[in-house]
């Protein structure tokens, strides 16, 4: 039972954690290493809230989380194992239990992380079709494409093999060549990243708890973190003003909605367009890199650690 409890705490802390940087200040100065933080909870939490189901459904084996798992496919197929359980009466039904939800936690966030993937990569096809009979090039916007819409609109579609940049006639009229080129460098910055993948695991937690609050704040925070980490780059090729004023120019205009599976510049109503805004005009001082390395083994540690307790035989 030691392994369970210890997993149950990891779990429960990374809880904690995770409303702790949601609420924090330093993301907005490191948002690549706070990204990765965020994939590491996230990716602590499942692994150590299984785990913990796991190793107290199958304390019988005294082999923890994986040995157990190991031994359980064995007698599954006997039936050894379910007459055991039952056998122990309520407490055996206990561990049945807990069996079943980790089983069952397992299949939802698996099969929710490939039915996201599966659903976009169809939506960007369709999509990339539409675009070779509306789209066309445009003189001002070389390695793009342009659509005849009024709206105001600048969004990526990534892919392995054809990856593009769409810019809208209505975005055209409203930015100048500079903030034009921010756009781009922005846009071209997710496909170069494919920070599409990064949010996938996020977006696809979305999807198999549609209904859960906190999970929806959280893709949120992650979500703003990656226009973060794609502002950051493209002010390497544009001044910031530049780029803060075509954000304003695409909120003052009314951003056109975004294709599924795009990522765009500015999202439909997206509620922190200001706070990007105001990180570009009045940046603060960037990550120490002592402090970003420090956060970085901190979560390598404990992704080590919830390795490790996987094994513990107890």
């Amino acid at each position: 039972m030691v392994s369970a409890a210890l997993l149950t705490l990891v779990a429960v802390c990374c809880l904690i954690a995770m409303e702790a940087l949601h609420r924090a200040k330093w993301p907005s100065r490191g948002p690549y290493t706070a990204v990765i933080t965020w994939q590491a909870l996230g990716l602590a939490w499942g692994v150590s809230t299984i785990g913990a189901l796991l190793a107290y459904g199958l304390s019988s084996y005294r082999l923890g989380a994986a040995g157990g798992s190991m031994a359980l496919f064995s007698d599954l197929v006997t039936g050894e194992f379910i007459l055991a359980e039952f056998s122990q009466g309520w407490e055996g039904v206990s561990h049945l239990a807990a069996v079943a939800l980790a089983l069952t936690l397992t299949l939802v966030l698996f099969f929710g992380l490939v039915a996201s993937f599966v659903q976009v990569v169809r939506v960007r096809r369709r999509h990339h079709d539409l675009l070779e009979l509306v789209a066309s090039d445009h003189p001002d916007v070389p390695g793009a494409r342009v659509v005849d819409h009024p709206a105001a609109a600048a969004y990526c579609l990534p892919g392995v093999m054809r990856s593009q940049v769409v810019i809208s006639a209505g975005a055209l009229e409203v930015l100048d060549n500079r903030e034009l080129a921010a756009v781009l460098a922005h846009e071209r910055a997710h496909l170069r990243q494919r920070h599409d993948l990064v949010l996938l695991p996020f977006s696809s937690l979305k999807r198999a708890f549609p209904h859960v609050r906190l999970v929806r704040t959280y893709y949120e925070s992650v979500a703003l973190l990656i226009e973060m980490c794609a502002d950051d780059q493209a002010r390497r090729k544009s001044s910031p003003r530049e780029l803060a004023m075509a954000l304003l120019r695409f909120g003052a205009a009314g951003p056109a909605p975004v294709p599924a599976g795009a990522m765009a510049a500015v999202q439909q109503a997206e509620p922190t367009v200001m706070r990007r805004v105001n990180r570009l005009l009045h940046p603060d001082s960037e990550l120490s890199y002592h402090a970003g390395a420090f956060i970085m083994g901190a979560s390598a540690f404990l992704l080590a650690t919830v390795t490790c307790l996987w094994h513990i035989p107890v």
